[in-house]
């Protein structure tokens, strides 16, 4: 039996779409035994998911300490991996990557000059440009695997797996109307709308449409969207005390819901791969193909700065870490009105 560890140290969208590696390593070694080192904090969206054998949580803070990055190169060391895929490709997961003695490392490379160390037997390029409709952060995750291991059928869908108990979810059956989950702020100051456009497009959904309404926040960020729930026209439309701060309880939550409206981040990765529908907003230094999965128009579908007034700015990177360092300019360039123009049809198609 093949040992196979996937090292995805990132944020909950990154872990859920690197999912994809072990559902399509396994079509290839149906026998292998893979593992998943991952922040502890994303360890839910592989849960109950029967191509991953075992899941390695770490601790994001005490992984950057050199004498905790030591200990844990020297565990899997000890674990004799077979195959390592990383395709976070930092600093730690590199290091472990080296040192594992795993006779197979695949992993990106991310210029053009060949690496000092060999950190990797396979360095992976990134594809130049999306060619298919999963966006291409999904597609260079199954290129991973497909440029070590050749697949005759990828799969580009990733996938969550519910519990039995987590489907019959019950905490919604009060409440007769379509439920609309609202990511109201992103998961930085930087991935945020203004205040005063969050509360006009929740007004704007619940004078029109026949809805409740559930607030998606992080825990901490409580004391600012009670400021926005109080700005809001419509409140007996919203369900404010409905809320699950962990990521199975989102899940088991999203599940029960008609679709959702958030800005670009995990959840709306949770939402998709719970085959819901989802209005997705970009922050304006984020480039869309790369993480605009499966859009359509109807089932999901998205806006961008960039779709409306394309001479504001270049995709360059040296711009876009300009503006994602103080993204308020063109984030007041998005306004309720321009984001209406698409949304409201998604709206009356769905509900």
């Amino acid at each position: 039996m093949k040992k196979i560890l996937v090292i995805q140290n990132k944020r909950i969208g990154d872990v859920l779409i690197a999912s994809l590696i072990a559902t399509n390593i396994k079509k290839i070694i149906p026998n292998s035994r893979v593992d998943y080192m991952v922040y502890d904090y994303t360890t839910g969206v592989l849960e109950n998911n029967p191509a991953i054998d075992r899941i390695i949580p770490l601790n994001e803070k005490e992984l950057k300490k050199i004498p905790t990055l030591i200990k844990t190169v020297w565990e899997v060391r000890k674990a004799q991996y077979d195959i390592i895929f990383d395709p976070y490709a930092k600093f730690q997961s590199r290091v472990i990557s080296l040192f594992s003695k795993a006779p197979i490392r695949v992993g990106y490379k991310k210029t053009d000059k060949n690496p000092v160390l060999n950190f990797y037997t396979h360095n992976v390029t990134f594809l130049k440009e999306k060619t298919k409709p999963c966006g291409k952060s999904i597609e260079d995750r199954v290129h991973l695997v497909n440029a070590a291991f050749p697949l005759e059928a990828p799969i580009y869908t990733p996938k969550i797996h519910l519990t039995a108990t987590e489907k019959k979810y019950s905490k919604l059956k009060a409440y007769d109307k379509p439920v609309v989950m609202f990511g109201v702020l992103g998961s930085t100051p930087q991935k945020s709308m203004p205040y005063e456009y969050i509360v006009a497009l929740i007004d704007y959904v619940t004078t029109h449409f026949e809805v409740n309404i559930l607030f998606n926040y992080a825990p901490d960020q409580k004391v600012e969207v009670t400021k926005i729930y109080n700005a809001c026209k419509h409140q007996d439309a919203i369900i404010f005390d409905v809320y699950e701060a962990s990521i199975r309880g989102f899940i088991a939550l999203m599940n029960q819901c008609q679709l959702l409206i958030a800005n670009e981040g995990g959840i709306v990765h949770i939402a998709k791969a719970l085959d819901k529908p989802t209005f997705t907003i970009f922050s304006p230094y984020v480039i869309k193909s790369h993480w605009a999965s499966f859009e359509d128009g109807q089932l999901h579908t998205s806006v961008h700065l960039l779709d409306q007034n394309p001479d504001l700015f270049s995709t360059s990177r040296e711009d876009r870490k300009k503006i994602e360092e103080n993204p308020s300019f063109f984030y007041e360039q998005l306004t309720p009105e321009l984001i209406l123009e698409k949304l409201s049809p998604f709206l009356k198609h769905h509900i």
